[in-house]
C-alpha cells in the first residue's frame, strides 16, 4: 500500500516558514516525495502534523490569511 501525499493543491510556500500553505512540506519533501519509501513517507507526515499543530492548524484547509484591518 502506498503512502498518499498530503497536498491539496494549495500550493504556496510562506516566507516565514519555509513550509506549504497547503501541506505544510517544505521544498526538499515535496520534490523528493516520489522517491521516498512508505517508512520516510510516513515520518514526513508526522512531522507535518506537529508543525500544524505547533501553527494551530486544526483542520485540513489551510490557515486563512490575516484580515485587513481599517
Amino acid at each position: 500500500m502506498t503512502v498518499a501525499s498530503p497536498c491539496i493543491n494549495i500550493c504556496r510556500m510562506n516566507a516565514d516558514t519555509g513550509l506549504c500553505e497547503g501541506c505544510f512540506r517544505s521544498l526538499d519533501e515535496i520534490a523528493s516525495w516520489s522517491r521516498h519509501g512508505d517508512g520516510e513517507k510516513r515520518r514526513i507526515l508526522d512531522a507535518v502534523a506537529q508543525r500544524r499543530a505547533a501553527l494551530g492548524v486544526t483542520s485540513d484547509a489551510a490557515p486563512l490569511a490575516p484580515t485587513e484591518q481599517p
